[in-house]
C-alpha cells in the first residue's frame, strides 16, 4: 500500500494538482497517526482503570481500524486501472475513456489528447529502455515481468556511478528510520512510562501530543522544501534530533530512579521528545522521499526508489524489533544508540550526499560521474515523442499545456520538482 497508493495517485491525477494531492495524501498519513494516538487515549478508562479497566479498551481501537479497511477494499472495487497502467498493457482505447472521465472532458478533447500522447511517450520510452538493456524480457509476459525487476534492480550495482546512487538512496532510508521515529511512535506510551509519567493515562496524553506535533511539523515541509533544499533541512533535522536523543538520555540517567521526586525532570524529557518528532516532521520525514527519488535518471527511477523504500521497510522492521529490548535492558541507552546513529546520518549526508534541489537530470550525472546517461533518455524520448505525434499536436496547440509534457517537465527545474513530488513521503 506504502508505494502502490502514491503511484496510483500519482498516475491518475492531472499534472497541475500532481504535487499537492500527493502532499495532501502525506498529511493524511500524519492525521491518521494522530487520530489513532487520540482514540486509544480516550477508551483508555472505558470500563474504569487498573483492574476494573473493560475489554473493550484495547477492542473498541483495534475494531475501529477495519473501518477505513472496509472502505478502502469496497472502494478500490469501483476505481478504475489508472491510464498509464492500461496503455502500457496495450489497452488504449480503455484508457482514453478512463481519462475523460477522470478530467471530467469530452473523449476528442484537445487537453485530452496531448495527456494521452504524453503518457503513452513515456510508456514507449520505458519500453524501448527495457529494449535496449536486457531484449529477452521485452514481452510482457507474467514470468518475464517478475525477472525483470530482479535484473532491472540488480545492474544497479554493477556501474560505479549508479551504485553511488544505490548507496545514497538505501542508506539515507536506513538513517531516516534509525533516527529512532518509529520506535517513537510504535512504543511511545512504554517510552513516556519509562520516562516517569505518572499513568497509563498520561502516558497516552503525551502520545497523543506525539501525533499532533508530527503533524502540524509536516505542514511547513510541504511549502518550503523546495526553496530551502534537501540537505540543510535535513542536516539540521538530524542534528536537532540527535540533541534531543542526547538530552533525554542525560535526563533519564540522572533522574531513573527518582522520577517520583523529580516530576519536572520527567515532563522536560517528554517534551524534548515531542521536540524531536517535530524535528523529524519537517526534515526526514519528507525529504528523504524526495531525495531518493530524484538522484535516478528516469529510465532508472522506478527500480530505484524501490530499492530504496525497501531499504525503509527493512530498517523499520529491525528498528521495531530491537525497540522494546533496548529500553528494557539499556534503558537510556536506547536514546544514546539512536542519537550517535542520528549524527552518524548528519555524517552522511554533509560528506556523501549531493544537494538535489533544482538539479536537471543532466546535472545529476555530472554530480554522480554518469554523463550521458540522461542525455540518452532525453534522446530516445525526443525520437518517441516525434514518432507517435506528440510533438505535432503540440504545436498545433501553440506550445505545451499544463507546464509542457511529462519529459519536459523532468527536465525543467521546475518540472523536476513537479515529478519529484508524486513520490510518498513518510515516516
Amino acid at each position: 500500500m506504502s508505494v502502490n497508493v502514491p503511484n496510483y495517485n500519482a498516475e491518475v491525477a492531472p499534472p497541475e494538482v500532481r504535487g499537492s494531492l500527493v502532499a495532501l495524501q502525506q498529511l493524511a498519513i500524519t492525521a491518521g497517526i494522530m487520530v489513532s494516538f487520540w482514540i486509544d487515549y480516550g477508551t483508555n478508562n472505558i470500563g474504569g482503570s487498573g483492574e476494573m479497566q473493560s475489554e473493550a479498551a484495547w477492542l473498541v481501537p483495534i475494531c475501529l481500524q477495519l473501518i477505513p479497511g472496509i472502505a478502502l477494499g469496497v472502494g478500490i472495487l469501483f476505481m478504475p486501472f489508472s491510464p498509464r497502467w492500461l496503455i502500457h498493457h496495450g489497452r488504449e482505447a480503455e484508457a482514453r475513456r478512463v481519462l475523460s472521465s477522470l478530467r471530467n472532458l469530452p473523449l476528442d478533447h484537445e487537453l485530452i489528447e496531448l495527456e494521452f500522447l504524453e503518457i503513452k511517450a513515456q510508456s514507449v520510452f520505458e519500453k524501448r529502455s527495457t529494449a535496449e538493456k536486457w531484449p529477452h524480457l521485452v514481452e510482457l509476459t507474467p514470468w518475464n515481468t517478475f525477472k525483470l525487476q530482479w535484473v532491472a534492480i540488480g545492474s544497479l550495482f554493477t556501474i560505479k556511478a549508479m551504485f553511488r546512487r544505490v548507496t545514497v538512496a538505501t542508506v539515507t532510508m536506513f538513517f531516516q528510520q534509525f533516527t529512532g521515529i518509529n520506535a517513537v511512535l510504535y512504543y511511545a506510551p512504554s517510552i513516556f512510562a519509562a520516562l516517569g509519567t505518572s499513568s497509563n493515562t498520561t502516558s497516552l496524553l503525551a502520545t497523543g501530543v506525539v501525533g499532533v506535533a508530527m503533524f502540524l511539523a509536516t505542514v511547513p515541509a510541504v511549502l518550503y522544501i523546495d526553496k530551502l533544499g534537501r540537505k540543510p533541512v535535513m542536516l539540521v533535522g538530524a542534528l536537532g534530533m540527535g540533541i534531543c536523543h542526547m538530552t533525554i538520555a542525560v535526563i533519564f540517567a540522572k533522574n531513573q530512579y527518582q522520577w517520583a521526586t523529580h516530576k519536572a525532570a520527567g515532563w522536560a524529557a517528554v517534551a524534548m521528545v515531542w521536540l524531536f518528532v517535530v524535528h523529524f516532521g519537517y526534515s526526514w520525514g519528507p525529504c528523504a522521499w524526495v531525495l531518493i527519488s530524484e538522484v535516478w535518471p528516469l529510465s532508472n527511477r522506478a527500480y530505484g526508489i524501490a530499492l530504496g523504500a525497501s531499504s525503509n521497510w527493512m530498517s523499520n522492521f529491525i528498528v521495531g524489533q530491537i525497540t522494546p529490548d533496548l529500553l528494557t535492558h539499556i534503558k537510556y541507552g536506547t536514546f544514546i544508540f539512536f542519537g550517535l546513529l542520528t549524527f552518524g546520518g548528519a555524517a552522511f549526508l554533509w560528506w556523501y550526499v549531493p544537494e538535489t534541489k533544482r538539479l536537471t537530470l543532466e546535472e545529476m550525472d555530472v554530480v554522480f560521474g554518469s554523463v550521458g546517461v540522461a542525455m540518452r533518455d532525453e534522446e530516445r524520448m525526443r525520437e518517441v515523442r516525434a514518432e507517435i505525434g506528440l510533438e505535432d499536436v503540440l504545436r498545433g496547440l501553440g506550445g505545451p499545456k499544463r507546464g509542457g509534457s511529462e519529459d519536459e517537465k523532468s527536465r525543467s527545474p521546475k518540472g523536476e520538482v513537479e515529478e519529484i513530488e508524486q513520490v510518498e513521503v513518510k515516516a
